[in-house]
């Protein structure tokens, strides 16, 4: 069995101990290095490239993102934050998330030793599933009881979707390598869209930094959404961390309801809880994309809308950083077609010709 090779790059010695004694206590995995700063980094990776870097922020001579971004442009490797300023700024997180980040860990500012002691299957299992992901294209959840949409809102039936409407709407749900695709996706798209609904898996407090990011950037508004929001051409709203959202419908208006609830497939926002919602309201009239990531999120709810009429696509693997998502919809049957993460854009606006 071939290891995967790690390196530990951060400036506390602390860390760096305890963090290599941890991962190298799992026989799938071998530390190769341990360095206090980017610099000595990279001397070291001229002489043996790690699989995965598991990498601080704030460090001297160079810092944690222009080292992350140098190793993306110039040989791109998987890459796990861990840094007390992931916890701090959501900026500083969604910042190593567009950068080609494929998992963040916060590590407290007190009582370091013991969180990484108690941490150490997040850790490891981030290293494990970063090893997987194919970031020369463009997290781990702890096991829990896996509840379904069933939780949150009845299944559809074939009379539940309204079919009297010009508006459209599109749903996408991502995960893994899920910030830079969308940027992909939404920075294509010009001012006159349909109304879009998203889940990116993300934690609470990064929705809305990632969301003004996002805004910043495309034509077309990007919002954190709020309770009630409409959904209306020209606007895409992403739903907060730590709530569900699901897409309901006023005569022909469509809104959003954010709330509370159980892990649905292990996530709060679930894709699959909103592309149900989607299927009950929207149904032929909505447009379902699942993208890069990890696990099996969405693949009920994207079936629930295809069965519903809607027209339901998949980013393809070769664009994916993770085809865990697309793959498991595809198994299950709910994917008309797949597409690369560049054409994605197109496809959305074709619902507004239909």
């Amino acid at each position: 069995m071939t290891r995967i090779k790690v390196m530990v790059v951060d400036d506390s010695a602390v860390v760096r101990q305890v963090v290599t004694g941890l991962l190298d206590e799992d026989p799938e995995i071998e530390v190769i290095a341990a360095c206090a700063d980017p610099i000595l980094a990279i001397a070291r990776m001229k002489t043996q490239w790690p699989d995965v870097i598991v990498l601080d922020v704030e460090m001297p001579r160079m810092d944690g993102i222009t080292f992350l971004k140098k190793i993306m442009a110039e040989r791109p490797t998987p890459v796990v934050i861990c840094s007390t300023l992931a916890a701090s700024g959501a900026k500083t997180s969604i910042e190593a998330l567009s950068a080609g980040a494929v998992a963040i860990i916060t590590k407290p500012t007190i009582g370091l030793k013991q969180f990484l002691v108690d941490a150490s299957d997040d850790l490891v299992t981030a290293v494990k599933a970063a090893s997987k992901a194919n970031v020369r294209k463009s997290q781990p959840v702890a096991v829990r009881e896996k509840h379904t949409a069933d939780v949150i809102m009845s299944a559809v039936d074939k009379h539940s979707a309204m079919i009297q409407t010009t508006e459209r709407v599109v749903a996408l749900g991502t995960s893994t390598g899920g910030t830079q695709a969308l940027e992909v996706v939404l920075t294509s798209l010009p001012r006159v869209t349909p109304g879009i609904v998203i889940v990116q898996h993300m934690p609470e407090k990064f929705t809305a930094e990632f969301a003004n990011r996002l805004n910043s950037l495309c034509q077309i508004t990007v919002k954190e959404a709020q309770n009630n929001d409409r959904v209306v051409p020209g606007r895409a709203l992403i739903a907060p961390g730590g709530k569900h959202m699901l897409l309901r419908r006023t005569g022909a208006q469509y809104y959003v309801e954010v709330m509370d609830g159980p892990l649905v497939n292990r996530h709060r926002p679930s894709v699959d809880v909103l592309f149900r919602s989607v299927a009950k309201c929207a149904g032929a009239n909505a447009l379902g994309v699942i993208m890069t990531g990890m696990g099996d999120d969405g693949a009920v709810g994207l079936k629930e809308m295809r069965t519903a009429g809607a027209h339901t696509l998949a980013q393809d693997e070769e664009s994916c950083v993770v085809f865990g998502m697309p793959k498991e919809a595809i198994k299950l049957g709910g994917v008309e077609r797949t597409v690369p993460l560049g054409h994605i854009a197109r496809e959305i606006m074709g619902q507004l010709r239909m």
